[in-house]
């Protein structure tokens, strides 16, 4: 590990050099992309140079221990650099960890009522609010792409794209079923009735990422409506894209014009056959939609919102907290932390068997 710790700390010295000259900056190209690879490696050698450091303080308090004066203090330093060199240790194992290719890429999440009639299209509301709330805390963009709504204000099926550093990163321990327990306003006996919506999260393809043939691509155009028929689009302005060869379907219907209508659900169709293909190369590619949202069933769910108890339950990690509130307004950092790290410890230990 520390000849490939060592090859990055001199490719970083390299990197620093190249952006330190002033003809770099005649190309905007290569000064992206030298930032972006700086940016990348920034983390595991500063992690890396400050194991060093303390490497060298440990030799320092272990040569001082033979000086009467300066022997209680030499150990205490001793026993403190050992311990933060064995903490630098861990953490570089997870910085060295393989990364997820798409995880600095946008996301196209997709949020549909499962079972529970009414109240799953209500809920499949509140976790739109939820993941919208949340963009926002972390200064991400979220545009609508497609929404079916009910005449009571809720979600039959939706899809958006979150735009910001690292959505994806955060945002691909959200693909499941999600369940919630509560009394529905409509429920005049109080009884508390369960309900599921799925959630998928797929990384955003841009149309050079994927080939798309486009004599494979039926483009039909109609009026963009909203609930019962609220907000007519006199023009034809919203598009379905018809996909020939895999039958995928893809509406977007948010934008004003029909070619923004169609850049964005061209990027949507891009993503779900990028999907497609990722579950067609391997059977345990699972971060994506089809093989992590199910059939919407209470049995699959990832994670239960339960509103009388206050509580919501992550059962991947066995994460409870009683804060539904702060959750349903966005307050999802603590249980997706839970989720990477979980994430981080079977990688190390899948990497540590191998």
């Amino acid at each position: 590990m520390r000849d490939k710790l060592e090859a990055l700390d001199l490719r970083y010295q390299v990197l620093e050099a190249q952006l330190n000259a002033p003809e770099t900056y005649q190309d905007p190209a290569l000064v992206a992309k030298l930032n972006r690879e700086q940016r990348e490696l920034e983390a595991v050698v500063s992690a890396y140079r400050r194991q060093n450091q303390r490497r060298l303080d440990l030799l320092d308090a272990e040569a001082l221990m033979g000086d009467p004066e300066m022997a209680e203090m030499a150990k205490e330093e001793f026993a403190q650099a050992k311990q933060d060199i064995a903490a630098l240790e861990q953490e570089l194992k997870i910085l060295l960890l393989p990364k997820d290719p798409n995880d600095g890429k946008n996301v196209i999440m997709e949020i549909r009522a499962g079972v529970g009639g009414e109240e799953a299209a209500l809920f499949a509301h509140s976790l739109h609010r939820m993941y919208s709330m949340y963009a926002e805390a972390r200064g991400w963009k979220v545009e609508l792409a497609n929404v079916n709504e009910t005449e009571l204000g809720g979600i039959k099926e939706l899809s958006m794209v979150i735009e910001g550093e690292g959505a994806y990163s955060r945002l691909k321990f959200e693909s499941g079923v999600h369940r919630v327990q509560r009394v529905p306003e409509t429920e005049s006996g109080g009884r508390i009735h369960t309900s599921t919506a799925t959630v998928a999260v797929l990384p955003e393809m841009e149309e050079v990422d994927v080939q798309i043939n486009p004599a494979d691509v039926e483009m039909q155009v109609f009026r963009s409506s909203g609930a019962g028929g609220q907000h007519v689009n006199k023009t034809s302005s919203a598009v379905r894209l018809i996909h020939k060869p895999t039958g995928t379907v893809v509406e977007c219907q948010q934008e004003r014009s029909q070619f923004q209508n169609r850049d964005k659900a061209m990027r949507i169709l891009a993503s779900m056959l990028y999907e497609a293909e990722q579950e067609r190369v391997s059977s345990e590619f699972t971060a994506e939609r089809r093989s992590q949202v199910g059939s919407g069933m209470r049995n699959e769910r990832i994670r239960t919102y339960n509103f009388p108890q206050g509580r919501v339950t992550d059962h991947r990690i066995g994460l409870t907290l009683y804060k539904i509130d702060g959750v349903m307004d966005g307050d999802l950092d603590e249980i997706i932390d839970g989720l990477a790290a979980a994430d981080q410890a079977e990688r190390l230990k899948a990497g540590e068997e191998n």
